[in-house]
């Protein structure tokens, strides 16, 4: 196949392109950079079946040839991201969706839609079932992901109902694995970097708020999967097992050896207390589950920052 993935130097972007070019697939990468880093999918270049094109996708996309699906990554994700970039975060998930779905619909390719947890904001459900419509605050400083994705989603299944395409959507939960950012403000890279550098782990809250974590190679095969079946509306995608903030924080101290110290902070505005899938859907769909233990995820997580950390400081001496 001919698949154009947009946001694909990004972390799990990136991810996916890797799996789609092992089977032999011709990728299309289109990526601005604003997160992304292009060297996440550098070992590509040279293969024919890879295309980079440094492109924002909330502008005009015009690509030459077939393509059999168009899967939309690009986003800013996490809080640090798109609270310094929230137009930018509003404009990739509604222009960028929008420019996306008429590029699908042009070549007569299949759509995949990357949606994510926030659709249900600070959760009064729990676990969160695809059924759930969520409790989110519209104009808070976190509205500017959790809304325009609510719109991504609504959107594509617009083009499903008047336009018959042929689409799926998925909902992410915390993901976590080599790529991800060390200043990515995610909980599991926020922790991991404090540790090795024998910073305070900083805690937002008293620790009691909950999240789970998948890893990147689960969250891909689920992907994968949810491709080859046809089913056209959200599917979460995460790990059911949770985990409390100070649980984490306390066992990436211990796999880093750390001397750190934890510190409590405010919590921020609109921070979701609980955050668990309700997997049930995708499976029985697609006979879906992670695979990866959370302490063998964080370790070969941390020896790739190890080997990150390890390489800047050799750049900064040299």
């Amino acid at each position: 196949m001919r698949i154009l993935v947009t946001g694909g130097a990004g972390f799990i972007g990136s991810h996916l392109t890797d799996r789609l070019m092992s089977e032999g697939h011709n990728v299309v990468v289109m990526d601005n950079l604003i997160t992304g880093n292009y060297q996440n999918i550098a070992r590509h270049k040279d293969n024919p079946r890879f295309e980079f094109i440094h492109h924002n996708v909330s502008n005009h996309i015009h690509i030459v040839g077939d393509l059999d699906w168009v899967i939309h990554f690009a986003s800013p994700a996490s809080p640090v991201d798109y609270l310094e970039l929230p137009i930018e975060t509003l404009k990739v998930n509604s222009l960028g969706t929008h420019n996306t779905l008429g590029l699908a619909l042009s070549k007569k390719a299949k759509f995949f839609l990357a949606s994510t947890s926030e659709v249900y904001g600070d959760p009064e459900v729990h676990p969160q079932p695809e059924t759930y419509w969520g409790n989110v605050n519209p104009i808070g400083p976190r509205g500017v992901y959790d809304e325009s994705k609510r719109f991504a989603e609504a959107i594509t299944m617009a083009y499903h109902h008047k336009h018959k395409l042929d689409n799926r959507i998925i909902r992410i939960f915390n993901c976590y694995g080599p790529r991800l950012r060390l200043a990515d403000g995610r909980v599991v890279s926020n922790f991991i970097g404090q540790a090795l550098n024998n910073k305070p782990l900083t805690i937002y809250g008293d620790g009691s708020q909950t999240r789970s974590f998948q890893f990147v190679s689960d969250l891909v095969e689920g992907i994968r999967r949810l491709m080859d079946c046809e089913y056209h509306e959200p599917v979460n995608l995460g790990n059911p097992q949770e985990k409390t903030v100070l649980e984490l924080a306390t066992l990436i101290k211990e796999l880093t050896n750390s001397s750190s110290e934890i510190v409590l902070k405010p919590l921020p505005t609109d921070d979701p207390k609980r955050r668990l899938p309700d997997t049930t859907l995708a499976k029985r769909l697609i006979g879906w589950d992670p695979k990866k233990d959370l302490v063998d995820g964080l370790k070969e997580t941390i020896e790739w920052y190890r080997a990150e950390l390890s390489t800047s400081t050799a750049q900064a001496v040299g």
